[in-house]
């Protein structure tokens, strides 16, 4: 097993790294908000999936170097489930400083823009469905502004970017909640910092999310095809529930 300071692969040195936010596949600590709706064990195994196809989608960039920022806790099973993804690639996993989501997003710029000058997005396990040209455009608008930032339709943030590590950019983030966009971007204007944004997108947290990203991956599976495979025997299930209850 790994420690945090070993990698899958190793780093390929490339001035764009894309770091993965993410959280050992356990009941109950990952995508609560879907618990309600969805038992536990159902939730775990679609958070793999997200993974899995983010992996995929992050892999599938050129000339970026892929990352996993965790918890401490998590860092050997998500170790062990990016070497077997990534078969070979390139994806280290770094366990993150202080507890949570504010506190893994400055582990990020601190760990990976030490010493370098390099384009570092951090992006959540659970967009595998975003196109891949909003990430490249991403990088490309990092190139030329301080921050960039990808909002999502709740008012929070799909991804983030710098180019250096600013230490009070997350200080008391309210991740989770419809104003943390709102936040982030107040604190970058105190700090002085240009954003530029990218395309607005949508993560999965609620059942809602479940159907309308069902939909999209029925059109274009090809795009997370694990999370669709998923999702069509969820919505089999669903169905087959209804006409049970007729």
């Amino acid at each position: 097993m790994k420690s945090a300071s070993e990698t899958v692969g190793g780093s390929s040195g490339s001035n764009r790294v894309l770091v993965i936010m993410a959280k050992a596949p356990r009941p109950g600590e990952v995508k609560t908000r879907l618990t309600p709706s969805l038992s536990p064990a159902a939730v775990t195994a679609f958070y793999c999936c997200l993974l899995d196809d983010t992996l995929a989608l992050a892999r599938s960039l050129s000339d970026v170097e892929v990352a996993i920022m965790c918890p401490d806790s998590d860092v050997n099973e998500l170790a062990q489930l990016a070497g077997e993804q990534l078969a070979g690639n390139e994806a280290s996993v770094v366990a993150q400083k202080g507890e949570g989501l504010a506190a893994g997003l400055t582990s990020v710029f601190a760990h990976f823009a030490e010493g370098q000058q390099r384009r570092i997005i951090a992006f959540n396990s659970d967009s595998p469905h975003l196109p891949h040209s909003v990430l490249e455009d991403a990088f490309e608008t990092l190139a030329a502004h301080d921050v960039v930032v990808g909002p999502t339709h709740d008012g929070g943030y799909y991804l983030v970017g710098a180019k250096a590590s600013h230490p009070t950019l997350f200080a008391h983030d309210g991740m989770g909640t419809s104003s943390a966009l709102e936040r982030l971007l107040s604190r970058a204007r105190a700090l002085e910092l240009s954003v530029g944004l990218a395309a607005p997108f949508y993560d999965i947290d609620v059942v809602d999310d479940l159907t309308r990203l069902a939909e999209e991956l029925r059109l274009a599976p090809a795009r997370a095809p694990r999370t669709a495979a998923w999702l069509r025997e969820w919505k089999e299930a669903v169905a087959q529930l209804g006409d049970a209850s007729r």
